[in-house]
């Protein structure tokens, strides 16, 4: 397994199966000069990564001992030392608020928050050797009505509350936290299985509004991934400069990008009602209602 030249930056990304994110954003910064680690559950996806000099790692970031054993590789390839962690493995949660398997959602969890705070806790001495950067991926989910989504919403919403904390106790160590508001971009998120809906679920009756909010994120506005990558790494490699002037001039500590996130950032901005106004509208929620009180004028009837 190569490592990196001396004096070559070294990123570290989460979930880099190919046709995702991950994917895309450890072909740009091998593009830009960093040695990437890539890492996913199943290492033989990375072979590809691995023929062009990418260090390929195995690991599921719900796993700890996968984390532990990777640190450890860490290590060996960068001496002790991590410029860039990019928390970027998760999954996708599509599914009414009462429907939701218990379960199921703790899977979520895992993936989408604890793996990233587990993924911290591990290599927060490689980064403060490097006086590095963690790069924590949220969505727009995390600040709009996003419907059928409460569960991946919450876990979002939890990633950029944690963020904000993070990133207050680590910069007396010298170690920064950019968070990624990602709008509409394409990714393997549809790869993992639809949901579907119980018999006794109260929207079986909107049921094809359910299956046409499945694949929203893909058929929406959607950006290409590696223009998303682009964006993104260009942005985490912008020099550092005071708070007030982050948002224009250096490394954002907010990245608002992919389809509709200047549109959900204006909104945000000016106040919750006006994102909640359009996301009543995007996500059918006339039909929606109509539907169901539809039903419901049926069943007092009979």
């Amino acid at each position: 397994m190569s490592g990196p030249k001396p004096g070559q930056k070294t990123v570290l990304i989460t979930g880099c199966t190919p046709g995702g994110i991950g994917h895309a954003l450890a072909l740009e910064y091998h593009k830009q000069g960093l040695h990437v680690i890539a890492t996913a559950r199943r290492p033989e996806v990375l072979s590809g990564m691995a023929g062009m000099g990418m260090s390929a790692v195995a690991l599921d970031v719900a796993d700890a001992e996968s984390i532990k054993a990777c640190h450890a590789e860490v290590v060996k390839i960068t001496g002790g030392k991590l410029d860039i962690l990019v928390n970027n493995a998760g999954r996708t949660h599509t599914h009414p608020a009462t429907d939701l398997d218990m379960d199921d959602v703790r899977q979520t969890f895992e993936a989408n928050v604890f793996g990233t705070m587990a993924m911290v806790k591990a290599f927060v001495d490689l980064l403060i050797a490097a006086q590095g950067l963690i790069i924590n991926t949220a969505s727009l989910s995390a600040v709009t009505a996003y419907l059928f989504g409460s569960a991946y919403s919450a876990t979002k919403g939890a990633v950029v509350s944690y963020s904000r904390g993070l990133r207050m106790e680590l910069a007396p160590l010298g170690v920064r936290v950019m968070c990624t508001m990602t709008g509409t971009t394409r990714s393997n998120t549809t790869a993992h299985g639809d949901r579907t809906l119980p018999p006794d679920s109260l929207y079986q009756r909107v049921r094809d509004i359910f299956q046409w909010r499945l694949t929203f994120s893909q058929t929406n506005s959607t950006m290409p991934t590696d223009q998303y990558a682009r964006r993104l790494v260009a942005d985490s490699l912008k020099p550092e400069v005071p708070l007030l002037l982050r948002s224009w001039f250096g490394r954002p500590d907010w990245f608002w990008y992919g389809g509709l996130a200047k549109l959900v950032w204006f909104g945000h901005t000016l106040g919750e009602w006006i994102v909640d106004t359009i996301c009543w509208r995007m996500f059918k929620g006339p039909q929606l209602q109509k539907a169901l009180k539809d039903e419901q004028r049926v069943k007092k009837i009979t």
